[in-house]
């Protein structure tokens, strides 16, 4: 399998699929590439409707002056913890970032996400994301708001500045949210059912999507208070169906 960045042929060849609709697997298949390879290529650049081999290869070749100019004596980045390839977390960090972007999070949202998510601590301050990130602190107040809107994270007062946490609870917060905002769909499609009519085709549409969605809503709601109570669970105590949870020395 071929290593090494994407060469200005394989862009257009990933422009041709994508022109295609092909999906992101059968045009890596194509390249002799990883499927990840190929999704990070397109939605760093623009997305499937908005990609073109030309602009993404000169991306490309900005992006790598940039790092050259960085990467300069004097300016380098500060060594990673625990004696981590710095290379290999920043490529770790940008295939992340594009699962989060393919789940629809703007890729500036998402590459601050996945920087509170890969720093030990698990938090970061405006002034440490800007430095991290290289981007500007408007961009970077833009994605916190956005993040916090969807419970991703969660803001804590340090002295006269504000620290910006992901923790144990913030994925969980964040699927009560979204499955508490089903609730005003339900409501309103039940509406429907009275001012259209009960037993009528139309009503009877309106209340499926209402139980559908209930349903659904109910069991995303139990499902991660389930999953939270055994993620807080310690080896060798009870676990939320009343079983032990196995310590360390059992099988």
């Amino acid at each position: 399998m071929p290593g090494g960045r994407l060469t200005q042929q394989e862009r257009r060849q990933i422009a041709l699929g994508l022109a295609e609709n092909l999906a992101y697997a059968e045009i890596a298949r194509g390249l002799d590439r990883p499927t990840s390879t190929v999704t990070r290529e397109v939605m760093r650049n623009g997305g499937p409707t908005a990609y073109r081999a030309d602009l993404a290869q000169r991306a490309t070749e900005q992006r790598t002056h940039r790092r050259r100019r960085t990467a300069s004596p004097g300016t380098q980045a500060p060594p990673q913890p625990h004696g981590r390839d710095a290379e290999a977390v920043r490529e770790y960090e940008e295939a992340f970032a594009t699962v989060f972007m393919e789940a629809g999070l703007p890729k500036m949202t998402a590459r601050v996400l996945v920087s509170l998510h890969t720093a030990d601590s698990g938090s970061l301050t405006a002034a440490e994301l800007v430095q991290r990130l290289q981007i500007s602190p408007a961009s970077v107040s833009k994605a916190v708001t956005y993040l916090e809107g969807q419970g991703l994270l969660r803001r804590e007062r340090e002295e006269r500045r504000e620290r910006y946490v992901v923790d144990a609870d913030v994925w969980y917060q964040s699927m009560i949210a979204t499955a508490q905002a089903h609730t005003h769909l339900i409501e309103v499609a039940r509406q429907g059912v009275g001012l259209l009519g009960p037993g009528t085709p139309a009503a009877a549409r309106l209340e499926n999507i209402a139980r559908f969605v209930d349903f659904v809503r109910e069991n995303i709601i139990r499902a991660a208070e389930q999953a939270r109570e055994v993620l807080h669970t310690k080896p060798g105590t009870d676990t939320p169906d009343g079983t032990a949870e196995p310590g360390p020395d059992r099988s």
